[in-house]
């Protein structure tokens, strides 16, 4: 269906071009009175360009008494007629229609730029059928249908897992920096990553539920007609009909010439003004496309730029939601850290846990991928691992694991571990043959561009603020390291709100960006939400007025001053093509300009407002 949309929508542009091309020939003829037949040439373009219109204007009128520019470019196209102004008629029709097509170029390079980033969740799922298993499209997906999704690829559908243990990141959704264990009879969301072991699923959530059809309907709600300055234009539009009608008539009863009061009309359609804003919204939407942004409605990127107050969650918002090693400390005098380390991660070799694949992962990144593998390997679930690596027996897990071997750490270890646990970081403690040995802290760390992108926005003019729900002194540490002076620690969903309701009654409008379902509230509530979107929370998504697909914060900044640039644009539009009417009525009203002229000095108004606002399809802060 979404294909034979895109063809008829293609095969409709292509048309409109050609009329264009037909008319815009049909009147160089018309100028230098070539007519091969017994009619003025003009009027192919009345009829290819002009007919149009005036059905559009007279379906509005009759089923919603409508009123709109094309009601009054369809009186001074129906004038023009009658006073024998045939080009002006058909030069009307003709630029009226090409302001239409490069508004439709416009959104359509805009729209185009959105659909690519649709493709970010699994297209396909392998679906099994007794022992075959056949490769199919997501959204031919049933519930109840039987998938295997194997390691390192994104869950296509929600469901449940029948078969099968596995760590699933699902930090977007959630909230949680270290991925999930997962087995069977857990529930896993479409569009999180299986980290490790292949595994069989129900489908239970499919088609209009999954990731693909809710990034497919953020698509079709980028609609600029939502946004607030539209409507002011629309009215603004209405009221100008009237007066352009008032004008024409007093002046033809004044001067009793009716030709100034059909270039009245010509020239008093608002046209530039109602086009002024929606390709200033759209283009602008396209643009933020490009660097990563999905904008659901024009509003949100008017409302952006008026926010003074940004506040961000701090887990897979400002972190990377990827467990490092931050620290080895070790406390036995015949190993050095580095030893430790390796014995620890050789330990973790055969490990299928998140955190032992990252003191793994880590080890080898920063002292070498040479690791010796254990000789014996026994997970023990909920606590840690029992491993021999080079006749050393290793254990390496939480401290109800050593409780139950008998194994006491002293004080200075505890002590010391406890500064890490302070911090948000997670401790791994170790044992060498039964004594212990030291621990291994792993913590969420910043992403790379967080503490530039505060940076950024407080070059912006907005105040950066971190909510989070983590613990005091995490969010402190967090604060200290990107340079936050303002924290807010232990939130719940509703102490977001309140947070944000208490900034915003104090006239400091709020952008707030967060990532999981605990983020939604408070993403409804702001003036702004910002959604982090590369595998997130339908509900985060849903609530958001703008999503980040991708989850690159250093082009937050961009949004921020295009959102300014985009409102700009938009006045210097309104005021150009205000300016313009206003001074060709004078000039219509007084004689200088006649139907023709006035009909090219006006729509070459609405070509250039158009143009402008195109513009911003490229816009880069220098």
């Amino acid at each position: 269906m979404q294909k034979l949309e895109k063809l008829l929508e293609w095969g409709g542009m292509r048309r409109d071009v050609a009329f264009l091309i037909i008319s815009g020939a049909a009147l160089i003829f018309s100028i230098f009175g070539i007519s091969p037949f017994p009619f003025d040439m003009a009027w192919t373009a009345i009829i290819l360009c002009g007919i149009p219109i005036i059905l559009e204007a007279v379906i509005g009128l009759v089923t919603a008494f409508d009123i709109k520019a094309d009601v009054l470019v369809s009186i001074a196209l129906i004038a023009s007629v009658i006073i024998r102004e045939d080009f002006a008629a058909g030069e009307v029709a003709f630029i009226m229609q090409l302001g239409a097509l490069l508004e439709d170029l416009t959104v359509a390079k805009a729209r185009a730029g959105i659909e690519k980033l649709v493709h970010l969740t699994p297209r396909t799922a392998r679906k099994l059928t007794g022992e075959k298993e056949e490769i199919l499209p997501a959204e031919c997906v049933q519930t109840g249908d039987i998938l295997r999704v194997l390691p390192g690829e994104a869950i296509p559908v929600d469901g449940v897992i029948l078969s099968g243990e596995t760590s699933v990141n699902q930090a977007v959704m959630t909230g949680e920096s270290l991925p999930v264990d997962k087995g069977p009879g857990d529930e896993v969301s479409s569009g999180t990553v299986n980290q490790f072991g292949a595994f069989e699923m129900r489908a239970s959530k499919v088609e209009e539920d999954s990731s693909i059809q809710r990034m497919i309907r953020l698509v079709q709600s980028a609609d600029a007609g939502k946004a607030k300055i539209v409507g002011i234009a629309d009215r603004w539009a209405t009221w100008i009909v009237v007066i352009a009608l008032s004008a024409a008539a007093i002046t033809w009863l004044v001067t009793g010439e009716i030709i100034r009061a059909v270039t009245i009309l010509v020239v008093f359609c608002p046209c530039a003004l109602v086009l002024a804003t929606p390709t200033a919204i759209m283009a602008a939407i396209g643009n933020a496309t490009k660097h990563g942004f999905l904008v659901r409605e024009g509003d949100a990127l008017e409302r952006l730029s008026s926010v003074k107050t940004i506040t961000f969650d701090k887990t897979g918002t400002l972190t990377c939601g990827i467990p490092q090693v931050t620290a080895v400390r070790n406390f036995r005098s015949e190993y050095s850290e580095q030893e430790l380390y390796r014995l620890a991660a050789s330990s973790e070799l055969n490990s299928e846990h998140p955190l032992g694949k990252a003191i793994v992962r880590c080890c080898q990144k920063e002292i070498g991928p040479a690791l010796q593998t254990p000789d014996d390997f026994r997970m023990i679930p909920g606590r840690g691992v029992q491993a021999a690596v080079s006749g050393q027996i290793i254990l390496a897990g939480n401290p109800q694991l050593f409780t139950e071997n008998g194994i006491s750490f002293p004080e200075k270890i505890l002590h010391e571990a406890e500064t890490y646990l302070k911090e948000g970081s997670t401790v791994i403690y170790l044992a060498v043959n039964g004594m212990p040995a030291g621990f291994i802290a792993l913590a969420d760390t910043l992403r790379q561009d967080s503490a530039a992108t505060i940076d950024a926005v407080r070059s912006c003019g907005a105040t950066p603020i971190l909510l989070t729900g983590d613990h005091e002194n995490a969010a402190l540490h967090i604060a200290r390291e990107l340079g936050i002076d303002e924290v807010h620690a232990g939130c719940l969903p509703e102490d977001k709100i309140r947070w944000i309701e208490t900034l915003e009654k104090a006239q400091r409008p709020v952008c707030m960006i967060g990532d999981g379902i605990n983020d939604a509230p408070a993403l409804k509530t702001a003036c702004v939400g910002i959604a982090m979107g590369g595998i997130g929370s339908d509900i985060a998504v849903d609530a958001a007025d703008i999503v980040l697909v991708n989850d690159d914060m250093k082009e937050l900044p961009h949004l921020l001053r295009l959102s300014r640039r985009m409102m700009g644009t938009i006045r210097l539009n309104l005021t150009f093509s205000m300016t313009l009417n206003f001074a060709a009525i004078v000039l219509a009203i007084t004689g200088i300009l006649n139907p023709v002229v006035g009909a090219l000095v006006h729509n070459a108004g609405s070509v250039l407002v158009i143009v402008n606002s195109a513009f911003l399809l490229t816009w880069k802060n220098e």
